[in-house]
């Protein structure tokens, strides 16, 4: 869990060793256990890879000292790289689709980077596009791209996974993670398979996304409300690995609802639609295990809660679901 009991000079420091906690909806003798990343000092797990990005860049001349990172970005991977850029004396511009939230455009300003939109209709996609032409157009500009960069996955097989293990002396039989870049699942699900090729490991989408057709299965896309995982084109998902995923599960933006609103009322989680997808998905496979249905080495399932629900107030997160998805 998070532990600073010494001061330390930079905000960079405190990225990191975030508290393991156990969730009230495990199934028979299997535990789960969500990772708080709101503990991170931009209130995401976003936080870990603006610093190891962004650190290993610099340390391999892919970007120049005092240059600019010109990201597209949904928010929260513009906050962590935001907070980063400033301490590492770089500069920031994110490309952000309209519909995502006003509060954390808010926060990237804040931290003095510069917030361009792009249409709502154009999605990620045109984002990306708009981002690699900016940085075309300037001097000393660089695209980290966080889809397609192998330092994304890096920061998790290096910081995220390891801390879980470590809180839990290794006894974990699988993981259940997000899949937005697939960063945060790759790096912790490579990890796991090192420790034992039986952890069964688990991506979590919205209903409407397509990351399942990665594995074979049957998706019709659509819109949806959660926001920070899912995907409408896989091919700008470049960090996502079929062969080290067992299944994908797709969540309803419903199911996501009611269990961010229980998480809240019932356990003191303030946490985003994200993360109430990924404690769906970690009970269904919770009660699989305790059911006899799914065999893994150790009876916990271990998953992220990526974000705070403060970041989404604007949009009406704890009001009526019709409210929220209006």
């Amino acid at each position: 869990m998070t532990t600073h009991e010494q001061p330390v000079d930079s905000v960079l420091e405190t990225i990191g060793r975030t508290p393991l906690v156990r969730l009230q909806g495990g199934a028979g003798d299997v535990s789960i256990y969500a990772k708080l990343e709101s503990f991170n000092p931009g209130a995401s797990i976003k936080d870990r890879i603006g610093k190891y990005m962004l650190e290993r860049m610099l340390e391999r001349g892919n970007v120049p000292a005092g240059g600019t990172i010109v990201e597209p970005t949904a928010g929260n991977t513009g906050i962590g790289l935001a907070i980063a850029a400033k301490q590492l004396g770089l500069e920031a511009i994110f490309v952000v689709p309209e519909r995502f939230s006003v509060e954390k455009q808010q926060l990237m300003a804040a931290l003095d980077a510069e917030v361009i939109n792009t249409p709502t209709e154009d999605g990620m996609d045109g984002a990306i596009a708009r981002a690699q032409q900016l940085a075309d157009e300037l001097d000393d500009a660089v695209v980290p791209q966080q889809f397609s960069n192998p330092l994304n996955a890096e920061a998790h097989y290096e910081t995220t996974a390891p801390e879980i293990y470590d809180a839990l002396d290794g006894r974990v039989g699988a993981v259940v993670v997000g899949c937005g870049t697939a960063g945060t699942l790759m790096g912790i699900a490579r990890y796991a398979l090192e420790q034992d090729p039986e952890t069964h490991v688990v991506a979590v989408e919205p209903e409407g996304s397509v990351y399942g057709e990665l594995l074979g299965d049957e998706r019709e896309e659509d819109e949806y409300k959660i926001e920070g995982i899912g995907t409408h084109d896989t091919a700008t998902n470049e960090l996502f690995d079929p062969e080290l995923v067992d299944d994908v599960s797709a969540v309803s933006d419903q199911d996501a609802h009611d269990e961010l609103v229980r998480l809240a009322r019932e356990e003191g989680h303030l946490v985003a639609s994200s993360a109430g997808a990924a404690s769906v998905a970690s009970k269904r496979v919770a009660e699989r295990i305790a059911n006899g249905d799914l065999d893994v080495p150790h009876e916990t399932v271990a998953t992220i809660f990526p974000d705070s629900s403060e970041r989404y107030l604007s949009k009406g997160i704890y009001r009526s679901f019709e409210e929220w998805t209006s």
